[in-house]
């Protein structure tokens, strides 16, 4: 049931979309070109200068060439368009989708449009700041050409508010913060009457966004997003009229939602790893936008390092990201490149911004640096010497987030032990009490990731499913039920009994309630070198199938675990970018019959693995766990 507020708010909102259709605005002053003096950005074209010849503009120069040959890195693939782009085109799937106005798109309807975050990814145009900065890395007129060119493409082809690509507000400010980038990179090179015709579309995305907030319609990513964008175009274009609005509107939306979406703990509250980096890097580059504005809130300041001494934590001494919850594929600035050091880069950035590193134990390099702090900070940004990597973190509970990290050297183990993400939980996956375990930058267990949104319902639901997690799925049934891409019904209830750490050892305990079933994990960590976990299933009498489900880095890794019962391999499938996925391997416990019932499993994480048989002993209040190596005592 919507508020009278919300209902009022939608139809003003509707109302002002129809007046802008019928009567588009337009800005009154034009720009003028480059970094105006006292932007708080540095000047990209002085940042380019810098970084000639770096080992970043090299990956800029050769991802730019491909795209001179319409072939486009989109999300975990490459698509290529042919000498014509077709903005409205899902190349994968061969879909193509009309202009009606925006507001009727059915952009969710893949049988319709296709799938839209293909399309969409494309009309980011974050492949344009791509090609200014190969046109300034290496002065070749080309590439400022094909920019030119696709820039008159899509205003012939996307009118203001048809189509799918006027369909969402945070899609429109993503474009709009590339726009704005191209804008300051070239903009003493545009042609006549480009330029102009170039800014007034410019400013109509920031009528767009300030009409279309996600208020309530995505008040989360989507909100933060589309308010940073906002608050960007009237801080770096104050010549327009509307742009004092802008600054306020944003400013304070953006102070909301740090508030409203930043738990004290650090961690994000739609309780994805990805969806986490983002959110930090656009609570960084709105910080970076205000830093030369009096103080405000210095608890902005405050949640922000905390969100990096999060990301930190997950990231471990590896440096790379682990999945937990969904995936989109996107990034606010250069979607390039190696998306495993996507959260150094952002580490890097929070380094350079704050004067006080995070780390996960690994210097920060300079390509860290070069691709994010150094357009958003300039000569701010300190080069590896100059920020001193911090040593790198111990074990540590997140209790906000109901995350477990435990760490031992190079031995990196996650477990998600809290609850779905806000609201519906969205881009949560059916994953409380799964873990995910590293030995330097190789992967033991996994989580598959996420591949699609909505594309393939079937797989979308395998991959955020239980089964496609390392945990236990109880009669072939999520902790959750599926409603929709987006939606989960019927969240199970998580919590986090018990956590201690010491030199020796980590211990959690925790459980999972849902659908009249209690699943308790029990995980201690004996250091260096095992991870015994004890799972306790109690529900209603009667036969009941308890899969427990193991997602393995290699196929080797299935010599480092042990289990009370048979194991049988599968051949299981991740997926390490959206729209992509390949093989990976699986190991599946059974267990059927009568509840309580308890299952085990060691894995062992030494240099020599050999766990050797398990054995699941339990006596006056305690149960015992053998194996090889040593054994363990779990009280009940």
């Amino acid at each position: 049931m919507r508020s009278r507020r919300e209902i009022w708010f939608r139809l003003r909102q509707e109302a002002a979309n129809l007046a802008m259709l019928a009567r588009p605005p337009e800005p009154g002053a034009i720009q003028p070109a480059g970094v105006l003096p006292g932007s708080p950005l540095p000047d990209p074209v002085e940042t380019a200068a810098r970084l000639r010849g770096s080992a970043f503009a090299q990956e800029v120069e050769a991802l730019a060439r491909r795209i001179l040959r319409h072939r486009f890195p989109v999300l975990g693939i490459e698509i290529e368009t042919g000498p014509e782009i077709e903005w409205r085109c899902d190349y994968v799937h061969g879909i193509r989708s009309g202009a009606p106005y925006s507001r009727r798109s059915p952009y969710l309807d893949f049988a319709r449009v296709g799938d839209h975050k293909l399309i969409w990814e494309l009309n980011r145009h974050q492949h344009l700041v791509l090609l200014a900065q190969a046109y300034r890395f290496t002065g070749e007129q080309a590439f400022l050409e094909e920019a030119f060119r696709q820039l008159e493409s899509w205003l012939e082809a996307n009118p203001f508010l048809r189509g799918i690509n006027w369909a969402s507000a945070l899609e429109v400010g993503f474009r709009a913060l590339s726009w704005t980038w191209f804008w300051l990179l070239a903009a003493d090179l545009f042609p006549q009457p480009l330029g102009r015709r170039f800014q007034t579309a410019l400013y109509r995305h920031g009528c767009f966004l300030e009409t279309n907030l996600s208020v309530y319609f995505s008040p989360n990513t989507h909100l933060l997003g589309e308010a940073v964008a906002l608050h960007a175009l009237g801080t770096l274009f104050p010549a327009w009229p509307t742009a004092p609005r802008w600054v306020a509107a944003g400013e304070r939306l953006v102070q909301e939602q740090m508030e409203r979406q930043v738990r004290p703990d650090g961690s994000h509250f739609e309780q994805s790893a990805y969806y986490h980096v983002y959110a930090l890097d656009l609570f960084l580059f709105h910080r970076a936008l205000t830093r030369a504005a009096p103080a405000g809130d210095p608890r902005y300041d405050t949640r922000c390092q905390a969100m990096a001494e999060y990301l930190a934590a997950l990231l471990g001494p590896s440096g790379i990201l682990p999945y937990l919850g969904d995936d989109d594929g996107g990034r606010v600035f250069h979607p390039y490149g190696d998306r495993a050091r996507f959260g150094r880069a952002t580490l890097a950035t929070c380094a350079a911004l704050f004067g006080r590193p995070q780390s996960t134990g690994t210097p920060v390099a300079s390509r860290d640096l070069d691709c994010q702090a150094s357009w958003w900070l300039g000569t701010a940004a300190p080069g590896p010497s100059a920020a001193p990597p911090a040593p790198s973190g111990g074990s540590r509970l997140f209790a906000d987030a109901g995350v477990a990290v435990m760490v031992s050297g190079d031995r990196h183990i996650v477990v998600k032990a809290g609850p779905f993400g806000e609201g519906s939980g969205g881009h949560s996956h059916s994953d409380v009490l799964s873990l995910v375990a590293r030995i330097g930058p190789r992967e033991v267990l996994i989580d598959p990731g996420t591949y699609t949104y909505t594309a393939d319902p079937r797989e979308r639901n395998r991959y955020r499913g239980s089964a496609a997690h390392n945990t236990i799925r109880i009669d072939g049934r999520d902790q959750a039920v599926p409603a929709g891409p987006f939606r989960w019904a019927e969240k199970p209830l998580a919590a986090v009994r018990q956590w201690s750490t010491s030199a020796e050892a980590d211990w959690l305990d925790a459980s999972c309630v849902y659908a009249g079933f209690t699943h308790r994990r029990r995980v201690r960590f004996l250091k260096p070198g095992y991870v015994i976990v004890l799972d306790t299933v109690e529900g209603p009498a009667g036969p009941h199938l308890l899969e427990q489900c193991w997602h393995l880095g290699a196929a080797e890794d299935a010599a480092r675990l042990a289990f009370t019962g048979r194991a049988e391999s599968l051949e299981g499938w991740r997926s390490r970018a959206l729209g992509a996925r390949e093989p990976a391997p699986v190991l599946r416990v059974t267990y059927r019959g009568p509840l309580p019932a308890q299952m085990a499993a060691v894995l062992d994480l030494s240099a020599n693995p050999a766990p050797g048989a398990l054995r699941l002993d339990g006596a006056e209040g305690k149960t015992v766990i053998a194996w090889s190596g040593g054994s363990a005592e779990f009280l009940d």
